[in-house]
């Protein structure tokens, strides 16, 4: 899938809040809107190399660009949390993800009750499947671990998956996408958010499935890379 572009490159400066990232282009400062609220402490380190994209001339954002991707020992990795779902979409439509070939998509953000999906699929026999997508940036000794930061709105997803399967008779499932490629395999962060990491293990014993795949990004794509096993159990 195609990146959206011009991407300008830029030098990282300081993260003043969730949202904001103070950048460098061309020796002058610019405050840059940051569109994913992770910790991303090991990625944002003052003078690490960015890509930008500008804001649109015809909008009044006050902000004068988005931060992208950061560049970490060579490997671009994106930092932009929604990026997964249209990556997610454009291979369920072009059918290019192994782990979704035997699913067809219904639609996109689908509401049950209280809560919304990423996607309701079918499966080859007509059956709904509901699907949540994660964004995964965090990698630490080949292990892509989510999430980073504590998120209540996780653990009610997989609640209401488990939910969904237990009381209502639908199929569900849970797919984690690490935006760079040198994960070997995944796990929850047990010690930053345990009650995410045990909703998640409650909702894979219940019978949600839990998935994922890492992604070769670069500067004007991205691409399946690879799928890599799950481990759920507590350390």
């Amino acid at each position: 899938m195609k990146i959206d572009g011009p991407l300008v490159p830029a030098i990282f400066i300081e993260r003043p809040n969730r949202f904001i990232t103070i950048i460098e282009i061309g020796g002058k400062e610019y405050r840059s809107h940051l569109p994913d609220p992770g910790r991303l402490k090991e990625l944002l380190v003052p003078g690490a190399s960015l890509l930008a994209r500008p804001a649109p001339k015809d909008t009044n954002r006050k902000t004068a660009f988005t931060t992208v991707m950061v560049n970490m020992e060579g490997q671009w990795i994106s930092l932009v949390s929604t990026l997964p779902n249209y990556f997610i979409k454009y291979a369920l439509q072009n059918n290019t993800l192994p782990i979704l070939s035997s699913y067809r998509l219904v639609r996109p953000e689908v509401t049950v009750k209280d809560h919304r999906f990423d996607f309701l699929l079918n499966d080859n026999n007509g059956k709904d499947f509901y699907l949540e997508v994660k964004s995964v940036t965090y990698v630490r000794n080949g292990i892509a671990q989510f999430p980073d930061a504590v998120t209540l709105r996780g653990m009610k997803h997989a609640k209401a998956l488990m939910a969904l399967i237990n009381n209502e008779n639908n199929a569900a499932g849970i797919l984690f996408v690490c935006q760079r490629p040198d994960a070997i395999s995944f796990e929850p962060m047990w010690e930053r958010d345990p009650n995410f990491s045990s909703a998640l293990i409650d909702a894979y014993r219940a019978g949600v499935k839990v998935w994922c795949i890492t992604l070769n990004v670069s500067q004007t794509e991205i691409t399946f890379n690879n799928e890599i096993p799950v481990n759920l159990e507590k350390r």
